[in-house]
Protein backbone atom coordinates (compact mmCIF):
# COMPACT_ATOMS: atom_id res chain seq x y z
CA UNK A 1 0.00 0.00 0.00
CA UNK A 2 0.91 3.73 -1.02
CA UNK A 3 1.28 5.47 2.13
CA UNK A 4 2.38 8.83 0.45
CA UNK A 5 -0.52 11.42 -0.22
CA UNK A 6 -0.86 12.42 -3.46
CA UNK A 7 -1.54 16.26 -3.67
CA UNK A 8 -3.20 18.82 -6.21
CA UNK A 9 -2.77 22.40 -5.41
CA UNK A 10 -5.18 24.81 -6.55
CA UNK A 11 -3.57 27.90 -6.30
CA UNK A 12 0.27 26.54 -6.10
CA UNK A 13 2.00 29.92 -6.12
CA UNK A 14 0.14 32.06 -4.01
CA UNK A 15 0.92 32.04 -0.18
CA UNK A 16 -0.62 29.08 0.80
CA UNK A 17 0.22 27.00 -2.09
CA UNK A 18 3.51 27.67 -1.45
CA UNK A 19 3.37 27.27 2.12
CA UNK A 20 1.90 23.46 0.99
CA UNK A 21 4.71 22.79 -0.55
CA UNK A 22 7.26 23.67 2.36
CA UNK A 23 5.30 20.66 4.19
CA UNK A 24 5.56 18.56 1.14
CA UNK A 25 9.11 19.12 1.42
CA UNK A 26 9.79 18.90 4.71
CA UNK A 27 7.50 15.27 4.67
CA UNK A 28 8.68 13.65 1.37
CA UNK A 29 7.87 10.07 2.72
CA UNK A 30 3.85 11.39 3.80
CA UNK A 31 3.06 14.05 1.20
CA UNK A 32 3.96 14.15 -2.99
CA UNK A 33 2.46 17.27 -5.33
CA UNK A 34 1.43 15.92 -8.66
CA UNK A 35 -0.54 18.87 -10.09
CA UNK A 36 -0.90 22.22 -9.60
CA UNK A 37 -2.53 25.13 -11.05
CA UNK A 38 -1.51 28.93 -10.50
CA UNK A 39 -2.93 31.83 -12.45
CA UNK A 40 -0.04 33.83 -14.28
CA UNK A 41 3.32 34.02 -11.95
CA UNK A 42 5.30 32.21 -14.74
CA UNK A 43 8.59 32.49 -12.86
CA UNK A 44 7.55 31.04 -9.36
CA UNK A 45 5.29 28.22 -12.05
CA UNK A 46 8.38 26.93 -13.70
CA UNK A 47 10.42 26.79 -10.23
CA UNK A 48 7.53 24.73 -8.72
CA UNK A 49 7.49 22.40 -12.40
CA UNK A 50 11.65 21.77 -12.09
CA UNK A 51 11.55 20.84 -8.17
CA UNK A 52 8.44 18.37 -7.97
CA UNK A 53 7.80 17.43 -11.81
CA UNK A 54 3.86 17.34 -11.63
CA UNK A 55 1.87 15.60 -14.28
CA UNK A 56 -0.38 18.01 -14.93
CA UNK A 57 0.01 21.99 -14.72
CA UNK A 58 -2.89 24.69 -15.40
CA UNK A 59 -2.36 28.45 -15.71
CA UNK A 60 -4.98 30.64 -16.11
CA UNK A 61 -5.42 31.55 -19.86
CA UNK A 62 -4.38 30.05 -23.58
CA UNK A 63 -1.43 32.40 -23.90
CA UNK A 64 -0.10 32.02 -20.99
CA UNK A 65 -0.11 27.90 -21.15
CA UNK A 66 1.87 28.58 -24.59
CA UNK A 67 4.46 30.76 -22.45
CA UNK A 68 4.73 27.71 -19.62
CA UNK A 69 5.09 25.16 -22.45
CA UNK A 70 8.36 27.17 -23.92
CA UNK A 71 9.66 27.60 -20.88
CA UNK A 72 9.13 24.64 -19.49
CA UNK A 73 10.70 23.42 -22.97
CA UNK A 74 13.52 26.05 -22.02
CA UNK A 75 14.45 24.27 -18.57
CA UNK A 76 14.66 20.90 -19.89
CA UNK A 77 11.67 20.13 -18.20
CA UNK A 78 9.22 17.43 -20.39
CA UNK A 79 6.70 15.00 -19.70
CA UNK A 80 4.07 17.76 -17.91
CA UNK A 81 0.49 18.24 -19.39
CA UNK A 82 -0.12 21.87 -19.49
CA UNK A 83 -3.66 23.04 -19.00
CA UNK A 84 -5.22 26.23 -18.79
CA UNK A 85 -8.60 28.13 -17.75
CA UNK A 86 -10.94 26.25 -15.96
CA UNK A 87 -11.36 23.34 -17.53
CA UNK A 88 -7.41 23.71 -16.77
CA UNK A 89 -7.85 24.16 -12.80
CA UNK A 90 -10.47 21.06 -12.91
CA UNK A 91 -8.38 18.56 -15.03
CA UNK A 92 -5.87 19.49 -11.68
CA UNK A 93 -8.59 18.81 -8.98
CA UNK A 94 -9.62 15.92 -10.27
CA UNK A 95 -6.78 13.80 -11.75
CA UNK A 96 -7.36 10.23 -11.05
CA UNK A 97 -4.25 9.68 -8.77
CA UNK A 98 -4.44 12.62 -6.47
CA UNK A 99 -5.64 11.89 -3.42
CA UNK A 100 -6.19 15.34 -1.36
CA UNK A 101 -6.82 18.86 -3.17
CA UNK A 102 -5.76 21.58 -1.76
CA UNK A 103 -8.19 24.49 -2.36
CA UNK A 104 -6.02 27.66 -2.29
CA UNK A 105 -7.51 29.43 -5.56
CA UNK A 106 -8.74 33.03 -4.27
CA UNK A 107 -12.52 34.25 -5.07
CA UNK A 108 -14.95 32.33 -6.71
CA UNK A 109 -12.17 31.54 -9.30
CA UNK A 110 -11.52 28.30 -7.42
CA UNK A 111 -14.97 27.26 -7.00
CA UNK A 112 -15.47 24.97 -10.20
CA UNK A 113 -12.31 23.31 -9.42
CA UNK A 114 -13.25 23.03 -6.13
CA UNK A 115 -16.89 21.53 -6.56
CA UNK A 116 -15.48 18.88 -9.22
CA UNK A 117 -12.90 17.61 -6.32
CA UNK A 118 -15.84 17.17 -4.27
CA UNK A 119 -17.81 15.48 -7.15
CA UNK A 120 -14.68 13.40 -7.67
CA UNK A 121 -14.48 12.10 -4.44
CA UNK A 122 -11.27 13.51 -3.34
CA UNK A 123 -10.92 14.52 0.00
CA UNK A 124 -10.21 18.54 0.16
CA UNK A 125 -8.17 21.21 2.48
CA UNK A 126 -10.12 24.34 1.98
CA UNK A 127 -8.08 27.29 2.26
CA UNK A 128 -10.69 29.28 -0.05
CA UNK A 129 -13.56 30.40 2.32
CA UNK A 130 -15.33 31.93 -0.84
CA UNK A 131 -16.26 28.87 -2.20
CA UNK A 132 -18.21 27.87 0.98
CA UNK A 133 -19.46 31.42 1.27
CA UNK A 134 -21.27 31.41 -2.11
CA UNK A 135 -22.06 27.76 -2.81
CA UNK A 136 -22.04 25.98 0.62
CA UNK A 137 -25.55 24.75 0.06
CA UNK A 138 -24.17 23.07 -3.25
CA UNK A 139 -20.49 22.07 -1.73
CA UNK A 140 -21.87 20.55 2.04
CA UNK A 141 -24.83 18.20 -0.46
CA UNK A 142 -22.19 16.97 -2.97
CA UNK A 143 -19.76 16.20 0.11
CA UNK A 144 -22.76 14.54 1.98
CA UNK A 145 -23.33 12.46 -0.85
CA UNK A 146 -19.70 10.84 -1.90
CA UNK A 147 -18.76 10.71 1.47
CA UNK A 148 -16.06 13.72 1.22
CA UNK A 149 -14.22 14.97 4.13
CA UNK A 150 -13.81 19.11 4.11
CA UNK A 151 -11.18 19.76 6.11
CA UNK A 152 -10.57 23.63 7.22
CA UNK A 153 -7.21 25.18 6.43
CA UNK A 154 -8.33 28.55 7.68
CA UNK A 155 -6.28 29.60 10.67
CA UNK A 156 -9.65 29.67 12.82
CA UNK A 157 -11.84 26.83 11.55
CA UNK A 158 -8.48 24.92 11.79
CA UNK A 159 -8.42 25.65 15.05
CA UNK A 160 -12.66 24.51 15.74
CA UNK A 161 -11.67 21.21 13.94
CA UNK A 162 -9.40 20.54 16.22
CA UNK A 163 -10.97 21.53 19.27
CA UNK A 164 -14.31 19.95 18.18
CA UNK A 165 -13.09 17.10 18.46
CA UNK A 166 -13.22 16.67 22.49
CA UNK A 167 -17.09 16.57 22.03
CA UNK A 168 -20.01 15.36 20.18
CA UNK A 169 -22.10 17.83 17.91
CA UNK A 170 -24.87 18.07 20.36
CA UNK A 171 -22.37 19.19 23.30
CA UNK A 172 -21.55 22.42 21.57
CA UNK A 173 -22.86 25.66 23.09
CA UNK A 174 -20.72 27.99 20.70
CA UNK A 175 -18.20 28.29 18.89
CA UNK A 176 -15.65 31.84 18.98
CA UNK A 177 -13.50 33.22 16.16
CA UNK A 178 -10.87 35.23 17.59
CA UNK A 179 -9.96 38.57 15.20
CA UNK A 180 -7.12 40.51 15.60
CA UNK A 181 -8.96 43.85 14.91
CA UNK A 182 -6.65 44.81 12.29
CA UNK A 183 -4.74 48.31 12.08
CA UNK A 184 -7.42 50.19 13.09
CA UNK A 185 -8.54 48.47 15.86
CA UNK A 186 -8.24 51.69 17.87
CA UNK A 187 -8.25 54.61 15.58
CA UNK A 188 -10.47 57.06 15.98
CA UNK A 189 -13.71 56.99 14.05
CA UNK A 190 -13.72 60.30 12.42
CA UNK A 191 -10.28 59.38 10.72
CA UNK A 192 -11.71 56.29 9.26
CA UNK A 193 -12.69 58.59 5.89
CA UNK A 194 -8.86 59.12 5.12
CA UNK A 195 -7.68 55.67 6.03
CA UNK A 196 -5.27 55.11 2.80
CA UNK A 197 -4.54 52.02 1.38
CA UNK A 198 -1.03 51.91 2.26
CA UNK A 199 -2.19 52.01 5.80
CA UNK A 200 -4.76 49.36 5.71
CA UNK A 201 -2.30 47.32 4.18
CA UNK A 202 0.01 47.45 7.50
CA UNK A 203 -1.77 43.89 9.19
CA UNK A 204 -0.17 43.56 13.08
CA UNK A 205 0.46 40.00 12.94
CA UNK A 206 -0.48 38.54 9.87
CA UNK A 207 0.97 38.14 5.99
CA UNK A 208 -1.19 37.65 3.82
CA UNK A 209 -2.68 39.00 0.11
CA UNK A 210 -3.87 42.39 -0.30
CA UNK A 211 -7.37 41.68 -0.46
CA UNK A 212 -7.32 39.67 2.33
CA UNK A 213 -5.09 41.65 4.65
CA UNK A 214 -7.88 45.09 3.53
CA UNK A 215 -10.55 42.52 4.64
CA UNK A 216 -8.94 42.30 8.03
CA UNK A 217 -9.00 45.53 8.15
CA UNK A 218 -12.75 46.47 7.76
CA UNK A 219 -13.11 42.52 9.64
CA UNK A 220 -15.19 42.02 6.78
CA UNK A 221 -12.67 38.70 6.30
CA UNK A 222 -14.25 37.44 9.87
CA UNK A 223 -17.62 37.92 8.82
CA UNK A 224 -17.00 35.19 5.54
CA UNK A 225 -15.24 33.28 8.27
CA UNK A 226 -18.77 33.40 10.63
CA UNK A 227 -20.79 31.78 7.28
CA UNK A 228 -17.77 29.23 6.83
CA UNK A 229 -18.40 28.26 10.37
CA UNK A 230 -22.19 28.25 9.73
CA UNK A 231 -21.67 25.69 6.41
CA UNK A 232 -18.70 23.64 7.92
CA UNK A 233 -19.35 22.87 11.67
CA UNK A 234 -23.32 23.11 11.01
CA UNK A 235 -24.58 26.21 13.19
CA UNK A 236 -26.78 28.58 12.91
CA UNK A 237 -25.29 32.44 12.77
CA UNK A 238 -26.14 32.60 16.52
CA UNK A 239 -23.91 30.36 17.43
CA UNK A 240 -20.76 31.35 16.08
CA UNK A 241 -19.07 34.60 17.97
CA UNK A 242 -16.23 36.78 17.41
CA UNK A 243 -14.01 38.38 20.06
CA UNK A 244 -11.04 40.64 19.22
CA UNK A 245 -8.27 39.16 20.41
CA UNK A 246 -4.95 41.71 19.35
CA UNK A 247 -2.26 38.60 20.62
CA UNK A 248 -3.75 36.36 17.75
CA UNK A 249 -2.56 33.46 19.84
CA UNK A 250 -5.50 31.78 20.50
CA UNK A 251 -6.91 31.11 16.85
CA UNK A 252 -10.66 29.94 17.90
CA UNK A 253 -12.36 28.33 21.19
CA UNK A 254 -14.89 26.08 21.13
CA UNK A 255 -17.50 26.38 24.34
CA UNK A 256 -19.22 23.24 25.50
CA UNK A 257 -22.62 22.87 27.05
CA UNK A 258 -21.17 22.16 30.36
CA UNK A 259 -19.04 25.42 30.71
CA UNK A 260 -15.76 23.58 29.44
CA UNK A 261 -13.88 26.05 26.72
CA UNK A 262 -11.38 24.66 24.64
CA UNK A 263 -9.03 26.60 22.87
CA UNK A 264 -6.49 25.86 20.15
CA UNK A 265 -2.98 28.04 20.37
CA UNK A 266 -0.20 27.96 18.10
CA UNK A 267 2.58 30.29 16.19
CA UNK A 268 0.98 32.31 13.53
CA UNK A 269 2.40 30.20 10.80
CA UNK A 270 -0.22 28.74 8.12
CA UNK A 271 1.95 25.77 7.61
CA UNK A 272 0.51 24.45 11.03
CA UNK A 273 -3.04 24.28 9.88
CA UNK A 274 -2.10 22.88 6.24
CA UNK A 275 0.01 19.85 8.05
CA UNK A 276 -2.97 19.16 10.23
CA UNK A 277 -5.10 19.10 7.32
CA UNK A 278 -3.14 16.95 5.18
CA UNK A 279 -2.31 14.70 8.30
CA UNK A 280 -5.74 14.49 9.21
CA UNK A 281 -6.87 12.18 11.26
CA UNK A 282 -3.25 11.89 12.08
CA UNK A 283 -0.97 14.51 13.75
CA UNK A 284 2.94 14.68 12.15
CA UNK A 285 5.81 15.68 14.15
CA UNK A 286 6.63 19.14 13.03
CA UNK A 287 9.42 22.13 14.24
CA UNK A 288 6.16 24.39 14.64
CA UNK A 289 6.80 24.81 17.84
CA UNK A 290 4.97 27.54 20.51
CA UNK A 291 7.23 30.18 22.92
CA UNK A 292 4.67 29.42 26.22
CA UNK A 293 6.29 33.32 27.19
CA UNK A 294 3.87 34.41 24.85
CA UNK A 295 0.74 33.41 26.78
CA UNK A 296 1.88 36.09 29.50
CA UNK A 297 -1.02 38.30 28.10
CA UNK A 298 -3.89 37.80 26.71
CA UNK A 299 -6.92 40.19 25.76
CA UNK A 300 -10.52 40.18 24.43
CA UNK A 301 -13.29 42.43 23.71
CA UNK A 302 -16.37 42.61 21.78
CA UNK A 303 -15.54 44.27 18.38
CA UNK A 304 -17.17 47.57 17.95
CA UNK A 305 -19.96 47.43 16.02
CA UNK A 306 -19.55 50.98 14.43
CA UNK A 307 -15.51 50.44 13.72
CA UNK A 308 -16.64 47.39 11.97
CA UNK A 309 -20.10 47.36 10.11
CA UNK A 310 -18.91 44.82 8.13
CA UNK A 311 -19.16 42.15 10.62
CA UNK A 312 -23.01 43.11 11.30
CA UNK A 313 -23.44 42.74 7.45
CA UNK A 314 -22.04 39.17 7.10
CA UNK A 315 -24.43 38.13 10.01
CA UNK A 316 -27.17 39.53 8.00
CA UNK A 317 -26.13 37.70 5.02
CA UNK A 318 -25.92 34.35 6.82
CA UNK A 319 -29.36 34.96 8.45
CA UNK A 320 -30.99 36.03 5.29
CA UNK A 321 -30.02 33.59 2.22
CA UNK A 322 -27.48 31.94 0.10
CA UNK A 323 -27.64 34.93 -2.52
CA UNK A 324 -27.15 37.43 0.13
CA UNK A 325 -23.61 35.44 1.05
CA UNK A 326 -22.84 35.62 -2.55
CA UNK A 327 -23.60 39.21 -2.97
CA UNK A 328 -21.95 40.09 0.72
CA UNK A 329 -18.44 38.44 -1.11
CA UNK A 330 -18.62 39.66 -4.83
CA UNK A 331 -19.29 43.29 -3.37
CA UNK A 332 -16.73 43.23 -1.02
CA UNK A 333 -14.43 41.79 -3.72
CA UNK A 334 -15.35 45.03 -6.33
CA UNK A 335 -15.22 47.67 -3.38
CA UNK A 336 -11.80 46.23 -1.90
CA UNK A 337 -10.64 46.27 -5.48
CA UNK A 338 -11.87 49.66 -5.97
CA UNK A 339 -10.18 50.93 -2.33
CA UNK A 340 -6.78 49.90 -3.21
CA UNK A 341 -7.32 52.21 -6.81
CA UNK A 342 -8.05 54.95 -4.79
CA UNK A 343 -11.65 55.11 -6.35
CA UNK A 344 -13.20 54.86 -3.02
CA UNK A 345 -12.99 55.56 0.54
CA UNK A 346 -12.46 52.91 3.56
CA UNK A 347 -15.94 53.85 4.66
CA UNK A 348 -16.93 53.05 1.20
CA UNK A 349 -16.61 49.31 1.13
CA UNK A 350 -19.14 48.60 4.00
CA UNK A 351 -21.84 51.30 2.44
CA UNK A 352 -21.04 49.97 -1.18
CA UNK A 353 -21.80 46.10 0.37
CA UNK A 354 -24.66 47.39 2.53
CA UNK A 355 -26.25 48.60 -0.64
CA UNK A 356 -25.66 45.60 -3.11
CA UNK A 357 -27.71 43.43 -0.51
CA UNK A 358 -30.19 45.84 -0.15
CA UNK A 359 -30.96 45.36 -4.16
CA UNK A 360 -30.60 41.37 -3.97
CA UNK A 361 -33.37 39.36 -3.44
CA UNK A 362 -33.71 36.04 -1.54
CA UNK A 363 -33.10 32.50 -3.02
CA UNK A 364 -30.34 29.78 -3.06
CA UNK A 365 -28.93 28.52 -6.78
CA UNK A 366 -29.46 25.30 -7.59
CA UNK A 367 -25.66 25.14 -9.56
CA UNK A 368 -22.66 26.61 -10.23
CA UNK A 369 -23.45 28.23 -12.77
CA UNK A 370 -26.48 30.03 -11.00
CA UNK A 371 -24.61 30.73 -8.40
CA UNK A 372 -21.50 32.37 -11.24
CA UNK A 373 -24.26 34.11 -12.14
CA UNK A 374 -25.50 35.79 -9.09
CA UNK A 375 -21.86 36.56 -8.63
CA UNK A 376 -21.80 38.42 -11.71
CA UNK A 377 -24.63 40.20 -11.47
CA UNK A 378 -23.45 41.05 -7.68
CA UNK A 379 -20.58 42.44 -8.89
CA UNK A 380 -22.33 44.45 -11.63
CA UNK A 381 -24.24 46.27 -9.36
CA UNK A 382 -21.29 46.82 -6.68
CA UNK A 383 -19.67 48.61 -9.84
CA UNK A 384 -21.87 50.86 -10.67
CA UNK A 385 -22.55 51.85 -7.14
CA UNK A 386 -18.75 52.73 -6.79
CA UNK A 387 -19.02 54.52 -10.29
CA UNK A 388 -21.80 56.99 -8.85
CA UNK A 389 -20.12 57.52 -5.31
CA UNK A 390 -16.67 58.21 -7.32
CA UNK A 391 -18.92 60.81 -9.38
CA UNK A 392 -20.00 62.76 -6.08
CA UNK A 393 -18.55 65.94 -4.76
CA UNK A 394 -16.12 65.00 -1.78
CA UNK A 395 -18.00 65.85 1.17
Amino acid sequence: MDLVKKIAVLGSTGSIGQSTLSICASHPDRFLPIALAAGSNLQVLVEQCRRWRPQVVSVADEALAAQLSTLLAQAGISAIEVVYGSAGAVRVATLPEVDFVVAAIVGVAGLEATYAAVLSGKTVGLANKECLVAAGDLILAAAREHNVDLLPIDSEHNAVHQCLRAGAPPEVKQIWLTASGGPFRNTPLEEFDRITPAQALKHPTWVMGQRITIDSATMLNKGLEIIEACRLFHLPPTQVKVSVHPQSTIHSLVEYIDGSILAQISVTDMRLPILYALSWPERVASDLTFDLAALSRLDFQPPDPLRFPCLRLAYEAAAASQNHCIALNAADEVAVAAFLKGELSFNGIPRTIEQVLALTPSGSPASIAEVLAADLGAREQAREIVAASHRLPSR
